[in-house]
């Protein structure tokens, strides 16, 4: 029997973007931050001047799988991280965004063939935003470790 797996300590040559809504920045960027930093501790370079990582930004949640299909499709990158974050309000427009952004981000992956990690947080409240980018833990690593993994994995399976 064959196990295959990711490993985290494996990620050294992977090429990865990142995607990032502006809409709710001050939950993003908390995001970005976390992402990075843990990409940083694997060995990624995350510098300006890194060969091994860009950063795109995109105005809101929705228009992220349109960026990460072309991301995806240029043959740069092994893996694309999404980060966005969908907090609901007193109309249908949270359903509407979170389901388009869900749908793309999943169309996207199985259509190119590379792993596209759904970094979007979908809260009621800003509170539980606030606690999922850095109160009391940031989603933005373990977003990244999920791209490591997958990044990894991807390689060996291919």
């Amino acid at each position: 029997m064959a196990i295959i797996e990711g490993r985290f300590t494996e990620a050294s040559g992977l090429k990865i973007a990142v995607v990032v809504a502006r809409f709710n920045d001050l939950i993003t960027n908390k995001l970005l931050a976390g992402c990075l930093d843990c990409l940083s501790r694997h060995g990624i370079d995350t510098t300006n001047e890194s060969a091994q990582l860009d950063v795109a930004w995109v105005p809101g949640s929705f228009e992220l799988p349109i960026v990460s299909q072309s991301l995806a499709r240029s043959g740069k990158y092994q893996v694309v991280i999404t980060l966005g974050a969908v907090i609901r309000g007193d109309t249908p427009h949270f359903d509407v965004v979170v389901a388009e952004a869900s749908k793309g981000i999943s169309t996207v992956s199985r259509e190119t063939g590379i792993p596209v990690i759904f970094g979007v947080l979908t809260t009621d409240t800003m509170q539980q935003a606030l606690e999922r980018a850095g109160i009391k833990n940031n989603l933005g690593w373990s977003y990244a470790l999920q791209a490591l993994e997958m990044g990894s994995l991807m390689k060996k399976l291919n």
